[in-house]
C-alpha cells in the first residue's frame, strides 16, 4: 500500500500534447509497423521520438498490458490531467486513441485503474461507507437492532402500537411497514446465531475445507464480513480478467478487436466508475438530493458504456445500443462471480 501511494504521491507534472492521430496497428501479431511516431506523428529515428519520447516500438499484446500494470503500480504522472477529463466526457475516444498508440499523452488505464480504486476504499473508509462488522455485541451504528434480543423487543412495542392505531391512517402504514423489516431484522440475526437451524442449515455441502468455513462464517460472522471487505480492495484487479470473455463475445466475429482492446476498455471503465462512486459518496455526505445520488448511480453509468462502446469501437448507434444492452447484463455476472470468489477466499482464509 505505501508503494502505490508514494507512487502517486510523486506525480509529475506536465504531459505531453497530441498533434495528429497515428497509424493503425497491424492486429495480426499484435505489433505496431511504425515510421513515424504514434503520439505526436514525427518521422522517427532512433529507439525513442526525438520530439516527444514515446518508445519507437510498441506492442499490442497481453504481454505489454501486463507491462502497464507494473508501471501503474510505481507511478501516476501529470498526464492525468488531461485522462481525466477524457474519462469522463469522451470515454471513448480516450479507449481508442490509447489502443491505437497515442499513449504519450494518456494515463495508462492501470494507472488510472489503481489510482481510483485505491481512492475509492480511502473514502470510503474516511466517510464510514462499510458494512457493519460487529454483529454480535449490539455495537453496530445505525437504527437496525443488532441482537435478536433487540429484535424482538423492538418487535413487540411495534406490534402494540400497530393495535393502537385506526387501519388505513398514514401512522397505521408506517407502523405496520416497521413490524416487516423488524421481522426480517429478526430472522436474519437468527440465521447467524443459529437458532433457525431448519431454515439456513442446509447440512453441509460435504467439502470438508467449505464446511470448516461455513462454520466460521455462522460462529463468527463479524470476522468473515471484515475479511470479505478486505478482499474485495486486495482482489478488485479481478474484475478486470473476470471481465475479457463477457467483452470478447461480443465482438469475437470482429478480428480487429483483441483481448488487448478490451483490456484497456474495460480497465478505463471500472476505473471511471470507482470515480464516480467516490463523487456519489462525497454528494451524499454533503447532503445533496436524493434523485442526484441516484441519477450518478444509475444513468451515468449506462451512458458512460454507451459511449465508450460507441467511439471506442467504432460502432453504429444501434450496435451500440444492443452492446450496451448486453453490457449491462455481463456486469451483473461478473459482479456475482466475483462476490462468489471472494465468499470462497472468506471461507478458506
Amino acid at each position: 500500500m505505501n508503494d502505490i501511494s508514494d507512487g502517486i504521491g510523486g506525480t509529475a507534472v506536465g504531459g505531453s500534447q497530441s498533434r495528429a492521430a497515428g497509424p493503425q496497428p497491424n492486429a495480426g501479431d499484435g505489433h505496431f509497423h511504425e515510421t513515424t511516431c504514434l503520439n505526436c506523428g514525427t518521422q522517427l529515428v532512433g529507439s525513442h521520438c526525438h520530439e516527444c519520447g514515446q518508445e519507437a516500438h510498441l506492442h499490442r499484446t497481453v504481454g505489454a498490458f501486463l507491462h502497464d500494470l507494473m508501471h501503474g503500480v510505481l507511478h501516476l504522472d501529470g498526464k492525468i490531467w488531461r485522462t481525466l477529463p477524457m474519462l469522463v466526457l469522451k470515454p471513448g475516444h480516450l479507449t481508442r486513441e490509447y489502443i491505437d498508440g497515442k499513449r504519450r499523452s494518456h494515463v495508462s488505464p492501470m494507472a488510472l485503474f489503481l489510482f481510483s480504486v485505491f481512492a475509492m476504499f480511502a473514502v470510503f473508509s474516511m466517510v464510514g461507507l462499510s458494512v457493519p462488522t460487529d454483529l454480535r455485541n449490539g455495537t453496530a451504528e445505525g437504527d437496525a437492532p443488532i441482537s435478536i434480543e433487540d429484535a424482538e423487543a423492538e418487535l413487540e412495542a411495534a406490534r402494540a402500537r400497530l393495535a393502537t392505531l385506526e387501519e388505513g391512517s398514514e401512522d397505521y402504514a408506517v407502523t405496520a411497514t416497521r413490524v416487516e423489516n423488524l421481522e426480517t431484522a429478526r430472522d436474519v440475526l437468527q440465521g447467524f446465531t443459529g437458532e433457525r437451524t431448519a431454515r439456513f442449515d442446509l447440512g453441509g455441502t460435504g467439502i470438508a475445507e467449505i464446511d470448516k468455513g461455513l462454520t466460521k462464517w455462522r460462529e463468527n460472522p463479524s470476522l468473515m464480513i471484515y475479511k470479505l471487505q478486505s478482499s474485495g480492495y486486495k482482489f478488485s484487479w479481478l474484475l478486470i480478467p473476470l471481465s475479457l470473455p463477457f467483452m470478447w463475445l461480443m465482438f469475437f466475429w470482429k478480428p480487429q478487436f483483441g483481448m488487448y482492446d478490451h483490456s484497456v476498455f474495460v480497465t478505463y471503465s471500472i476505473a471511471f466508475m470507482s470515480l464516480l462512486f467516490i463523487a456519489a459518496s462525497l454528494l451524499a455526505v454533503a447532503g445533496a438530493p436524493g434523485w442526484i445520488i441516484t441519477t450518478l448511480c444509475t444513468a451515468v453509468p449506462v451512458l458512460h458504456i454507451y459511449k465508450q462502446l460507441r467511439y471506442g469501437y467504432r460502432l453504429t448507434r444501434a450496435g451500440a445500443l444492443v452492446r450496451t444492452s448486453a453490457a449491462l447484463v455481463f456486469v451483473s455476472l461478473v459482479l456475482i462471480l466475483f462476490l462468489g470468489i471472494l465468499f470462497l477466499l472468506g471461507i478458506w482464509g
